[in-house]
């Protein structure tokens, strides 16, 4: 149990990036916790921190215990946890992470609710438009729109994701309604620029159970949705969104659907885990807690105003 123990003090400090914090976190002084990881690297006879100008970083051994150990100890915490609060619910830190825009309109309104029906649950919400590695990060699931391409990671699907294209009926009443998807070719269009590259191709359906594929252009491109649903609400061109992310200024008609009939294939919205053997209680029912939520009332959807769930 103290090499487990001791491996935990060691993924506290990769987290918080310095011994000091980590053992103010596990109440033990600095040279206790110092003690410890001398220990550990003692005994598995290889040096896992080395220190820069202001953090502690993992040495290429430590990473591979940071990777590997990370699930022992949460599986043993997890085991441990079960078995003690077998019959009296959930608890622990529960650490989340999801996009910026996304977390802000459709989880944060949840989680009051979550957080009454588990007293004993703790929550730590990272929204970052970046996409995070979960295990060397120390977050047990993020929620992910799109498709998914990490097979190390275990996924549950909570919604569909509806997409479109829209733009501001000043934009249509100024340059026209395309009727046909390769009108788009002749439109200014809004750019979507993620870590894949441009995403300048638009696939749309034929009506026919097919594809058409348009590569378009457009004055402005960024790699953030607000930006681009600003642009379109100002008039600048059509942009490709997911239903969510502009349901508000659709309903008020700030925004309308372009080329409803040839729609763009729908993804899915997901609960996205490191692989583990026991997935901890406070985990599983956050997951659960969600597509429950959003099984009845997806994002975007009927069920929500403004940002808001309905009701």
């Amino acid at each position: 149990m103290d090499r487990i123990g001791d491996i935990g003090l060691f993924l506290r400090v990769l987290d918080l990036g310095s011994i000091s914090a980590a053992a103010r976190s596990l109440d033990l002084s600095v040279a206790v916790a110092s003690q410890r990881l001398q220990r550990l690297e003692r005994d598995l006879g290889v040096r896992l921190l080395h220190r820069t100008t202001r953090r502690l970083h993992a040495t290429p051994e430590g990473a591979v215990l940071a990777e590997q150990g990370r699930v022992l100890v949460e599986d043993l915490e997890a085991l441990s946890g079960s078995l003690r609060q077998a019959g009296a619910g959930v608890t622990g830190v529960l650490r989340v992470t999801t996009s910026a825009s996304f977390g802000r309109q459709y989880l944060s309104p949840l989680l009051p609710a979550f957080l009454r029906a588990h007293p004993g649950v703790r929550l730590s919400i990272s929204l970052t438009d970046h996409v995070l590695d979960l295990v060397s990060s120390g977050f047990d699931l993020a929620i992910r729109i799109g498709a998914l391409a990490d097979s190390t990671l275990v996924a549950r699907k909570l919604a569909d994701n509806q997409r479109l294209l829209c733009a501001s009926p000043d934009y249509l009443a100024q340059h026209g309604w395309p009727q046909t998807p390769q009108d788009l070719a002749h439109h200014q269009c809004l750019i979507l620029v993620g870590s894949q590259g441009r995403s300048d191709v638009w696939r749309l359906g034929d009506g026919a159970g097919g594809e058409v594929a348009v590569r378009v252009q457009g004055r402005v491109e960024a790699n953030t949705g607000e930006l681009l649903a600003d642009a379109a609400l100002a008039g600048f061109g059509i942009a490709m969104h997911s239903v969510w992310h502009v349901s508000a200024d659709l309903r008020a008609g700030r925004l309308v659907p372009v080329l409803p009939d040839y729609p763009l294939a729908d993804s899915g919205i997901y609960a996205v885990m490191p692989q583990r053997r026991l997935v901890p209680p406070r985990v599983r029912a956050f997951v659960d807690f969600l597509a429950e939520q959003w099984g009845e009332a997806p994002p975007g959807g009927a069920g929500w105003v403004d940002g808001t769930p309905a009701g």
